[in-house]
């Protein structure tokens, strides 16, 4: 399950994407198949080590073109282990509810950004949101949950303030909203089979929906995405920095340098953790079942 549209924010082979808060991997593996040199961070270790083991999985099994790589880290998003101007594209989904310093988060997103280059923002949609805040005090009072909930305009001003230009905003996951309500409303530590049955009903539709993608709900959730949706996203692009009057017979000179300086920055080595190749058979063995678990946790994906 997809929150950035990818038809509104396109990747070309080879860019260099750095997903920021990359959780279960679901970005990255999208961006992985579309030819992108992937960098997913997490600074939780277990899911850096399970997105590790599908990248090495999906390297075996053929699913990503020849010139892509990819690889998964541990790290800090408000200290960055790469160079200014390191990446083409960065994703950052579903995690600035998290985290205080989110200022600090987008300061880092801007510096490892290359001039021109893109940047995707997803957040909780405030009024779907609050609706689970008012409904379970036990869905946001969690250690590392959610601290805030985001007005779009406030984003978006945010966003602005780091030095970035908005170029697009939409809503996603409507379908999702109703399900947390119901969590929240009956429980929403308890899953599974320990789940209320409306929740349980609720969640086979979703993966039944995620998994078959029927032109009904489809419909149905772009009709409702405006009204309901349960994620905001924003994409912007960093400026290219104005240039500085030349001096008489200094042009010449530094049009000459432009070149060997893009050439430097795309030769710019990232900082990398190569993925474990163990479990790599197994994982691939275990790919079509993936997208079903996977559907079960994208319900959580939203948080």
């Amino acid at each position: 399950m997809l929150t950035v549209d990818f038809s509104r924010f396109p990747l070309a082979p080879g860019d260099r994407v750095l997903d920021l808060g990359c959780g279960a991997g679901r970005h990255a593996f999208e961006c992985y198949r579309r030819g992108a040199q992937v960098v997913a961070l997490d600074q939780n270790g277990d899911e850096i080590r399970e997105v590790a083991k599908w990248f090495a999985a999906m390297e075996e099994a053929g699913e990503a073109p020849e010139g892509a790589s990819a690889t998964a880290m541990e790290g800090d998003a408000l200290n960055l282990p790469f160079p200014d101007d390191s990446f083409d594209v960065v994703i950052i989904s579903e995690v600035m509810e998290h985290i205080p310093d989110d200022k600090g988060v987008l300061a880092e997103m801007v510096r490892v950004l290359r001039p021109g280059g893109r940047i995707a923002v997803t957040v909780p949609r405030y009024g779907p949101e609050k609706i689970c805040w008012t409904l379970s005090d036990a869905y946001h009072e969690v250690e590392g949950g959610h601290i805030r909930i985001y007005r779009g305009d406030e984003l978006v001003g945010k966003i602005r303030e780091a030095g970035l230009e908005p170029y697009g905003t939409h809503h996603a996951h409507a379908l999702h909203s109703p399900y947390w309500w119901l969590k929240c409303a009956f429980g929403v530590n308890k899953d599974g089979k320990d789940a209320a049955l409306p929740v349980q009903a609720y969640h086979k539709l979703l993966v039944w929906d995620i998994m078959k993608k029927p032109l009904a709900t489809r419909l149905a959730e772009r009709a409702l995405n405006p009204v309901m949706g349960k994620s905001f996203v924003v994409y912007a692009t960093k400026p290219h920095l104005p240039e500085a009057p030349a001096a008489d017979g200094a042009g010449a000179t530094a049009e000459a340098a432009e070149p060997a300086a893009e050439a430097s920055a795309a030769k710019t080595p990232v900082a990398k953790a190569s993925p474990a190749k163990s479990g790599a058979k197994s994982a691939t063995r275990t790919a079509r079942s993936s997208a079903k678990s996977s559907a079960k946790s994208s319900t959580g994906a939203a948080k």
